[in-house]
């Protein structure tokens, strides 16, 4: 296991809160056994902009789907203060 600064552990396997696209989505949607999954990003969250389908949305828990066309998007706490940090899984991705 190694420290991934995610602000609440350790983990095992790879990937870590810097990590982009599908990897970190997959990452952030593990992490600590799925809790950081639906917890809520601190200020309520991030404007964005889907990276799929362009639709404004506010990205509100670290783990969120774009209410047009469901494209998975995600952020690792230790990057949650700025939109940009903000990644896509890629067109047709589902959370398992």
């Amino acid at each position: 296991m190694s420290n991934c600064a995610c602000g609440g552990g350790h983990h095992a396997g790879g990937g870590g809160p810097f990590a982009e696209g599908k990897e970190l989505v997959e990452f952030v949607a593990q992490a600590h056994g799925g809790g950081l999954r639906n917890a809520p990003i601190s200020g309520g969250g991030l404007a964005t902009t889907c990276q799929g389908c362009g639709t404004p949305f506010t990205l509100v828990t670290f783990v969120g789907a774009c209410p047009k066309c469901a494209g998975i998007h995600a952020v690792a706490p230790p990057r949650s203060d700025d939109a940009t940090n903000i990644q896509f899984a890629g067109d047709g991705y589902r959370l398992p």
